[in-house]
């Protein structure tokens, strides 16, 4: 069950430090690689870079809660959300499919907690 997860390329769970300018003052930030891949699809959606995506998180999660307690959790959690809705998306796309469509998609599995994902993670 768990060789979805045990099979990663430990390269994605190493963590890499970047410094980031925000608002002129220089800060680190370490993150697991595919945290740092994920932003950089999030930022590329957005047609921003990666350093401009975290600037616009940060003053979003500023303006929202006054303050950003710990940036490097947030940045994970905004990858995991990002994920999660990517995933539900697919799922809901996978399930308005016709019969004929579904037969050339991965099939839909079950995974912890119940919840669908398709086949190819």
């Amino acid at each position: 069950m768990c060789d979805i997860y045990t099979r990663a390329d430990p390269i994605h769970y190493e963590q890499r430090t970047r410094s980031v300018r925000i608002h002129g003052m220089v800060t680190s930030i370490r993150l697991e690689n595919l945290c740092w891949d994920i932003l950089a699809r999030i930022a590329s959606k957005d047609q921003v870079t990666t350093n401009q995506l975290i600037c616009k998180l940060y003053d979003e999660i500023v303006e929202r809660q006054g303050k950003v307690e710990n940036l490097s959790s947030f940045l994970r959690i905004t990858c995991m959300r990002f994920l999660s809705l990517v995933a539900e998306n697919n799922e809901k796309d996978y399930l308005m499919m016709g019969n004929a469509e579904r037969k050339d998609k991965p099939q839909l599995k079950s995974v912890s907690g119940g919840k669908a994902a398709a086949g190819m993670i």
